[in-house]
């Protein structure tokens, strides 16, 4: 309850787009309009597939047809799952590229970007 993910389904058995969340742009392209850079089905699998793979009494691996969407989105299965399950452990403070971890720190007047390597490693 009271997730993104609920959201959206709610709005697309509507055939609607919530209006405070960001809409899918579809497949990345070269003109890319604002948005998610895949389709909501994509994210729907990717949520379920997640789901399976945390869930207690399910195994805990990512089949490989499911291996396209994260590889689009440029992490792998076991960066995936580690965000998923540990994000809380491996993250403190804002979490992005270091392009935007500078700009947020600059904004902030802040002089210590943490949370950069984790970063590089784990969304890379």
């Amino acid at each position: 309850d009271y997730t993104s993910v609920q959201k959206r389904i709610e709005n697309a058995t509507e055939g609607k787009q919530p209006k405070k969340l960001l809409r899918f742009a579809g497949m990345p392209r070269q003109i890319m309009p604002k948005g998610l850079p895949f389709e909501l089905k994509s994210y729907l699998e990717l949520v379920e597939l997640t789901g399976r793979c945390i869930r207690e009494g399910k195994r805990g691996y990512i089949e490989s047809t499911h291996l396209p969407l994260l590889e689009r989105v440029n992490i792998s299965p076991e960066n995936w799952l580690k965000l998923t399950t540990q994000f809380t452990r491996v993250f403190h403070g804002a979490v992005g590229r270091a392009t935007s971890q500078e700009s947020y720190c600059e904004h902030l007047n802040r002089k210590r970007r943490s949370n950069v390597s984790n970063s590089e490693k784990l969304l890379a």
